[in-house]
Parts: C-alpha cells; sequence; structure tokens
C-alpha cells in the first residue's frame, strides 16, 4: 500500500508540474484571422515551437497547406505538429485555403481571393500578432495536392515575400483537372479561358523563379495520379535551370504518404533557413 501511494504522489506530482509548467512543449492555439479581400474571418491553427517562450527571438514561419475538400484543421487531425515545430524551430501556420480555393484570386467569385489572403493578409495577421521572423528569408509555404500547386504558385507570383516551397503530390498543371475540383467556377471554361488557366498553372508560374534563388522540393508517390505532372514540373525546372530537389518514393495520394514526406520538406527548410541566415530581404 505504502509503495502504491508513493507511486500515486510521483504521478500526481508530475501532472502538477505538467500543468503549472505548460512552456515545456509546444503551444496549438485556433484562431481566426480576417480578410479584408474576401470579407471573412477564416480559421486557423498556429503551433508555437517550445523555444517560443524560452527566449526573445524571432522564429521562421511555415504556412502548411491543405488539399482539395480540406480545411485549415486538417493537418493538426492528422498529425501530431508538435515535435516538428520544437525539432526544428519553425512556427507551423495551417490557414484556411476554402474547400476548392486553389490558392488563388478568382475573377468570379469575391468570396475567393486565397492568393490575397495567404500571400498578404495571413503573413501580416501572423508578423503583426507573433514574433515571427517579418521578412523574406523566414517565411517558407508547403502544401500537398491543392495545397502543393498553391505552395509553387505563391512561391513564384511572390518571391519577394517567400523563401521556399515544398509540394506533396501537388497538382503541377490545372487542366489536369479541369473537369473537377472545382476549377471552373473559380476562372472559367478552359476551352473560353484557355490563357487564364495556363497564367494560373504553376508549371508555366515557375518561369518566374529563373535567376530568383528560391527553395523549391517537389515529392511525389509513385503511385499517385499527379505523377504524370510532377515528372513534367521536374522537367521544366530542369530545362530552365531552377535549383530543385526531386523525390519520387512508393506511394499514393493518401494522408500517410503526405504525413511521412512533412519531415524531409521541414529537414529541407531548416537546412535552407540556416543556409540563408543572412540573406537580405
Amino acid at each position: 500500500m505504502k509503495q502504491s501511494k508513493a507511486a500515486n504522489l510521483i504521478l500526481f506530482g508530475f501532472l502538477i508540474v505538467s500543468l503549472v509548467c505548460p512552456g515545456r512543449a509546444a503551444v496549438v492555439d485556433t484562431l481566426q484571422i480576417p480578410s479584408q479581400a474576401m470579407g471573412s474571418s477564416p480559421k486557423a491553427v498556429i503551433i508555437l515551437p517550445d523555444a517560443y517562450r524560452e527566449n526573445d527571438e524571432a522564429f521562421p514561419v511555415l504556412y502548411l497547406l491543405h488539399g482539395w475538400s480540406g480545411a485549415y484543421d486538417n493537418w493538426p487531425r492528422k498529425m501530431d505538429l508538435k515535435p516538428l515545430a520544437d525539432r526544428y524551430g519553425f512556427m507551423i501556420v495551417c490557414p484556411d485555403g476554402g474547400y476548392a480555393g486553389w490558392y488563388l484570386d478568382s475573377p468570379l467569385d469575391s468570396g475567393s481571393q486565397y492568393d490575397s489572403y495567404i500571400a498578404s493578409e495571413v503573413p501580416e495577421y501572423i508578423d503583426e500578432h507573433y514574433r515571427s521572423i517579418p521578412e523574406m528569408r523566414g517565411r517558407f509555404l508547403c502544401g500537398l495536392s491543392m495545397g502543393g500547386h498553391g505552395a509553387v504558385s505563391l512561391l513564384a507570383k511572390h518571391p519577394d515575400r517567400f523563401a521556399a516551397a515544398g509540394s506533396m503530390s501537388g497538382v503541377m498543371q490545372l487542366t489536369d483537372s479541369s473537369k473537377r475540383f472545382g476549377i471552373v467556377q473559380l476562372i472559367g471554361k478552359p476551352g473560353f479561358r484557355a490563357q487564364r488557366w495556363r497564367d494560373y498553372s504553376c508549371l508555366n508560374l515557375v518561369e518566374k523563379l529563373v535567376d530568383n534563388d528560391k527553395g523549391l522540393i517537389i515529392d511525389c508517390g509513385v503511385d499517385d495520379f499527379t505523377i504524370a505532372g510532377n515528372r513534367a514540373m521536374h522537367r521544366k525546372l530542369l530545362l530552365l535551370g531552377i535549383d530543385h530537389d526531386y523525390y519520387e518514393r512508393p506511394g499514393r495520394h493518401s494522408w500517410a504518404y503526405w504525413t511521412n514526406a512533412l519531415v524531409y520538406h521541414l529537414q529541407y527548410f531548416a537546412s535552407y533557413f540556416a543556409s540563408h541566415a543572412d540573406t537580405p530581404s
């Protein structure tokens, strides 16, 4: 009985310490980030690394994008992001990109302006309310599927705001998904708006990254339905002479693949950030 009581007291003491000393673990919060462009206030999840509360330094931020039919809480529901934030010293922000927002500013739907939201309004809010690095060198993008397209296209369109991007199973050319996934409602039918479809596709937008010294990592499973588009992107980047990391591994269009891939992307971003610490913004 005495040993049992002692063990219980130790356990109780451990729980009390854990409750009153929360600074020993990453912090996860849900917040609303208002959008003037869309006239709404989508939700987001933010993960602050343990070190955030231990010192006064500013931290780099990874903006982690969800896929089609997803939402801001997809990533934190599918995996524990806290250990990654602690290990690599990154703040992780999971914003909402809309059910089928495609991270672009729709000329047809004023309520779907996710380029302006993710590239400008979300980083501005984070920089104002958190101790983030308020410069290009401290901002990174990563996403899956629709979010992979979004990460690459936002980097290409806003190289002054982001340092690097990562795509997992990304849709590299919008015409590959022209008959589904809500793109027609955003930019019109491809037969009538062919140039618009080309202009919005990251396979064409990457031409803006020539001589821009940006970090880029592209990752896709060999059994993924987006593999052909990812291989086409790899070939184009080689043709343009744009430095990038490209990986094909066993896997499908699935969360099992993406949660595994995110670790490699964060390793890449941490290495890129360290090697560009003195880069002017």
